[in-house]
């Protein structure tokens, strides 16, 4: 039964990351497609290769989300609240994937720990929550609304004598580039996410400690699930960050994408802090559009994004201690 659950919360962990590329997709590559930098197909398979090497650029927000938030829970209990927690998580990431809501997969899966673990009576590392995501979650989108500011009113000083079309026709080039580091930045980020929770269920089952170093097939099997989710694409999501937020030109999604990876590989390196890329790049956008004109922005819009922020990590752990006590009643 141990072997059994062990395998099948992998499985759900690497569906989780599976569905968080599809749903993420959209935050490497909704700028670069709605300014016409890249075709939909280019930049999708651009993305799932580079969310494949940054998978592998370091391990500090996997030893945050594994160690960090919830104390270690122990046996088939300790199985049942990691499995609830990737269920809480997968079922907010598809609801908010159908309605086109750009929410956070990270969010998602940090409120299913905390409710999985709060409904199996596991203690949840309040200043770890507190530290590392709650504190991120508030900081990250007001620093990308800033920083996408003023790197968009650098860009816009710096070539205020350029030829418009020749500018606009090298930036296009460059916004491949700066995709390029979006999609490395998310894989830096959110496949380091699952491999922390398949390190957690492997520390329960009794296979690994914390002090081992993450086995090389776990770190293979999160980033291809989180290459093959981003290339079958969150077409809905694209369509609000790309379009509905603001009308993009190829300098401002320069300027957006830019800023979300510096913020993205600036997190994960010195702070070890898993920020959700959902709310660093749709805040850049943000930014960056407030450059135009403070009314420019449809802010009806990012009010909506933004409740769906408030709104994932509570909804998302009320559905995970749901489906805790579920398997609680029918397996434990």
């Amino acid at each position: 039964m141990d072997t059994f659950g062990l395998v099948v919360t992998i499985l759900v962990a690497l569906f989780f990351t599976y569905t968080n590329g599809f749903h993420d997709s959209a935050n490497a590559i909704a700028t670069s497609v709605s300014t016409r930098a890249l075709t939909p197909r280019a930049a999708l398979a651009m993305a799932a290769v580079m969310n494949l090497a940054g998978a592998f650029l370091g391990s500090g927000v996997a030893k945050t989300v594994s160690e960090g938030l919830i104390e270690t829970p122990q046996g088939s209990t300790g199985m049942a609240i990691l499995f609830a927690a990737l269920v809480g998580a997968i079922v907010w990431n598809l609801v908010t994937w159908y309605f086109g809501l750009p929410s956070s997969s990270s969010h998602a899966l940090f409120g299913g720990m905390v409710g999985a673990a709060l409904a199996g009576g596991t203690e949840v590392i309040w200043n770890g929550v507190l530290d590392k995501v709650v504190i991120p979650m508030f900081l990250s989108p007001v620093v990308g609304l800033i920083v996408g500011y003023l790197v968009m009113a650098a860009i816009m000083w710096i070539f205020r004598r350029a030829n418009p079309h020749k500018a606009k026709r090298g930036f296009r080039i460059a916004q491949t580039v700066s995709a390029a580091g979006m999609a490395l930045g998310h894989g830096l980020q959110d496949a380091q996410k699952t491999m922390g929770v398949v390190v957690m269920a492997l520390v329960i089952s009794g296979h690994e400690t914390y002090g081992d170093p993450i086995p090389v097939w776990v770190k293979i099997a999160c980033a291809v699930m989180l290459s093959l989710g981003t290339y079958a694409g969150g077409w809905r999501i694209m369509r609000t960050l790309g379009r509905k937020i603001i009308e993009l030109d190829p300098p401002q999604g320069f300027a957006a994408e830019t800023t979300g990876a510096a913020i993205m590989f600036t997190t994960a390196y010195l702070f070890k802090a898993p920020v959700s890329t959902t709310h660093v790049i749709t805040s850049a956008i943000m930014g960056v559009g407030a450059t135009k004109r403070v009314n420019a922005v449809r802010w009806g819009v990012a009010k909506n994004i933004v409740l769906g922020w408030f709104i994932t990590m509570p909804a998302a752990a009320i559905v995970a201690a749901c489906a805790f006590w579920i398997v609680n009643l029918a397996f434990l």
